[in-house]
């Protein structure tokens, strides 16, 4: 199975809520998706390993994934090292995506940082000759970030307005990490009353910088190329 766009999350529901309406809109205009969770999401307060797993799966058929997938790392301390960077590698030269998407390296969640640094460095691997996994070397062109600090402007902005349910439904298969009021288990961020609501105004924000009213912002380094300035600035409708 070959993929258009492969997104490497820290845990399961990290991808879904920074970029599962780019990835919900990319699989109806035809594009095969998928997503690498680099952990079980073990250490996590609420839920179990298996539960999660589940959600994961859910979440999957609502985005239309065409492949979810699960690198088994430890969770809490995700590891930058030759073992882990050889996983990811392998997953880039199976799939063969265009584009490569994970989280941007500023980030308070350790485990987010090492993603971001880990998928990065094995990108640039995949491409080795004498780097052997049984698979033809494969060096992805383009590695986009979510999850933006305030203080970055994005590269671009995905309009994801009419993919908004769908990424809301996504997120919601995570049912034991949302709010319940019948939960027993320890609050965290995710399961306070407002988390959704918060989430939900980021990508408003972003939404009223291309004049849309939802948006999923992404960065890219370097300078973005546009061979043809006229159809890429052009209203689509």
């Amino acid at each position: 199975m070959l993929l258009d766009i492969l997104a490497f999350g820290a845990h399961p529901d990290d991808v879904e809520l920074f970029a599962g309406g780019t990835l919900a809109k990319m699989a109806a205009l035809g594009y095969a998706t998928g997503v690498v969770d680099m952990t079980r999401g073990e250490l996590g307060t609420r839920g179990t390993a298996q539960l999660r797993r589940q959600e994961a799966q859910k979440a999957a058929e609502v985005l239309g994934l065409k492949v979810r997938d699960n690198l088994g790392l430890p969770d809490g301390d995700v590891p930058v090292t030759p073992a882990a960077r050889l996983k990811v590698i392998r997953k880039l030269r199976q799939y063969r995506p265009k584009l490569v998407l994970t989280h941007y390296w500023d980030d308070r969640h350790p485990d987010h940082v090492n993603t971001s640094r880990l998928v990065a460095e094995a990108i640039h691997h995949a491409g080795l000759a004498k780097i052997k996994t049984g698979q033809e070397r494969y060096r992805p062109k383009t590695l986009l970030y979510f999850k933006l600090t305030a203080n970055l402007t994005p590269s671009f902005v995905v309009d994801v307005t009419d993919y908004t349910g769908q990424r809301n439904a996504a997120i919601a298969a995570y049912r034991s990490q949302l709010f319940d009021p019948s939960s027993r288990e320890p609050s965290t961020n995710l399961s306070q009353p407002d988390f959704l609501t918060h989430v939900e105004s980021i990508h408003s924000f972003y939404g009223t910088l291309i004049g849309k009213i939802k948006g999923e912002a992404f960065y890219l380094k370097g300078t973005l190329e546009i061979q043809d300035p006229v159809r890429h600035f052009s209203d689509p409708k």
